[in-house]
């Protein structure tokens, strides 16, 4: 399969990254690979803030995977700092692979290097394989989310 390298996303892996995003049945429905001028818009804030690390996943030059991981410090658990994982995409060729376990490990490893405590996710509920995925690699279904569209 060729060697992976886990780096920090730069502006031109944006369309992979939002193609990726999209290929599922949620990601279908809220993003919008035709038109990147917001995601360029959103590159631009995440790379400027040093609490954030998107990252992609490549194999023989091409983009096969990706993650935001978010660093939070807070007052909470005697003022644990704490990161979330988000956006994990696999592209569809890798599936399978253990690219995903590579890529939450990563993030994992490097959630330790900045101090945290805690590694939290949240996944849709229709995700059942996902939740699977997640508990095998040790995370528990803990609490219940909440959103509010705005």
């Amino acid at each position: 399969m060729g060697d992976l390298e886990i780096r920090a996303a730069i502006a031109d892996d944006v369309p992979a990254i939002v193609a990726m995003l999209a290929d599922d049945p949620l990601g279908a429905q809220r993003e919008s690979p035709d038109d990147l001028a917001p995601y360029l818009t959103a590159f631009e804030r995440l790379v400027h803030d040093p609490n954030q690390h998107l990252v992609v996943a490549v194999r023989e030059g091409r983009i096969v995977g990706t993650l935001q991981l978010t660093i939070i410090p807070g007052l909470s658990r005697r003022g644990a700092t704490r990161s979330i994982i988000e956006a994990v995409r696999i592209h569809a060729d890798e599936r399978g692979g253990g690219l995903g376990t590579q890529l939450i490990e990563w993030a994992i490893d490097t959630s330790r290097r900045e101090g945290c405590h805690l590694v939290q996710l949240t996944s849709d509920k229709s995700r059942v394989d996902a939740h699977r995925f997640y508990e095998r690699l040790g995370f528990e279904a803990s609490h219940l989310g909440f959103k509010l569209q705005l």
